[in-house]
């Protein structure tokens, strides 16, 4: 058995220990990740440890740290208590707030990541407080973002439609958007109908509704104005948000807003050894030919007439547990023109559409960073980070079907 095969059982084996145990799979990961490139591919230690994540681990961790020096003084709580204010006590409506702030910050530049780090710590908080699903909290905002991750505009949208242009599909940007947008608000409105929307709405009003909320003490202000700063930082100037998360941290530090033990205390290491394990072994997997062992698996079965879901269903897996900004779209949109050619028919748009579509609706995974910043931001007493991880993870495989199901029946209809 090849090095490349050998890894695609070790994930399957880091997959089936996470849905069946609550040990970090993290340390699992990077244990069978060695074990793999070492002895089966013939890497050194320092090959493995070269595929770390730095970047994801510094988003996390900065983000966290950020939203839970707001948390430990009582910041978010304070925001939260006039937010469930806003709505009336009808705590209904939070989800679908979130949702849609999640898709304008998204569309307006920043894209889903820098969204969904921006939104889903005071979502969250907001919803453990009025009593709602962390996980359809965590589901609603993640697709919130995902829906507006394509606009023109959007950092990622931009990726899009630039691998685009390389195969000639021009001038397809509300095409692009519009499929996308479709798609998510499609799954987030069965997400709010499965997990705990409809009671809810039956309930109506509630007692959440805040008559006495905590005041925005000095303290407060404070974290409220560099928060602010931050968010125009990555809304408006495209900053990275997890480095500069650190600086913004460190101001709140310095400037006496929580202590420094606090401070680190709130950051979730276990979720963040977790996620960033995970990443380890799909680096292995990458770099070793397990991801285009897989690819070529799947991609074997296609048919010009099942191409669009075929892909859609492809590209959602490897999406599951691998980049779709920085890995999916550069490396499968330019494809399109040899795909076609290859299966002896098929619409290169819709099957691009397929791409795009497949890939972003499991980003919900916490092998993303999407969904593990939805993992990291579940409050302290609102549940068990290993149960709403194992939630995600079966969530976010599943949409790889529905991904595929939506493309193959439903894609053409945005190729007018």
């Amino acid at each position: 058995m090849s090095a490349a095969e050998l890894s695609l059982f070790a994930l399957l084996a880091v997959i089936i220990v996470s849905l069946t145990s609550r040990i970090n799979i993290g340390v699992l990961a990077i244990a069978l990740a060695a074990a793999v490139a070492i002895l089966a591919a013939g890497w050194t230690p320092n090959q493995v440890m070269a595929e770390f994540p730095n970047g994801l681990f510094l988003t996390l961790v900065g983000v966290t740290l950020l939203f839970g020096i707001a948390q430990k003084n009582g910041t978010l709580e304070a925001i939260t208590e006039r937010v469930v204010g806003l709505c009336g006590g009808r705590t209904a409506l939070l989800p679908f707030a979130f949702f849609m702030l999640a898709g304008v910050l998204s569309a307006a530049g920043p894209g889903a990541i820098a969204a969904t780090a921006l939104v889903v710590p005071l979502a969250m908080v907001a919803g453990a407080r009025a009593r709602i699903p962390v996980f359809l909290i965590a589901l609603m905002v993640a697709n919130g973002a995902n829906a507006g991750n394509l606009s023109p505009v959007s950092a990622v949208g931009i990726i899009v439609l630039t691998q685009m242009e390389l195969t000639g599909l021009v001038g397809y940007e509300a095409h692009v958007f519009l499929a996308n947008f479709v798609a998510h608000t499609a799954v987030a409105l069965a997400a709010y109908a499965l997990f705990g929307g409809l009671q809810l709405l039956r309930a109506g009003r509630t007692e959440l509704s805040v008559t006495t909320p905590e005041p925005f003490t000095g303290i407060r202000w404070f974290t409220i104005f560099v928060l602010s700063i931050w968010i125009v930082g990555v809304v408006v100037f495209k900053l990275n948000p997890g480095v500069t998360a650190f600086g913004a941290a460190a101001i709140l530090i310095v400037g006496k807003a929580t202590d420094d033990g606090s401070a680190m205390a709130s950051v979730p290491w276990g979720i963040i050894l977790m996620v960033s394990g995970v990443s380890v072994l799909i680096g292995v997997m990458d770099e070793i030919g397990g991801l285009d062992r897989f690819t070529e698996i799947l991609a074997s079965v296609a048919t010009p007439g099942s191409a669009n879901g075929v892909m859609a269903f492809v590209t959602g897996i490897i999406s599951t547990y691998s980049s779709t900004s920085g890995v999916v779209y550069p490396a499968f949109l330019p494809t399109v023109p040899g795909l076609i050619e290859q299966l002896g028919g098929g619409d290169a748009l819709e099957l691009a559409l397929s791409i795009n579509v497949g890939s972003a609706l499991v980003d919900v995974s916490p092998l993303s960073t999407i969904g593990a910043l939805s993992v990291a931001a579940l409050p302290q007493g609102a549940g068990d980070p290993a149960v709403l991880f194992r939630k995600m993870l079966i969530w976010g495989f599943s949409m790889s079907v529905v991904g595929a199901l939506f493309c193959q029946l439903f894609i053409g209809f945005f190729t007018w």
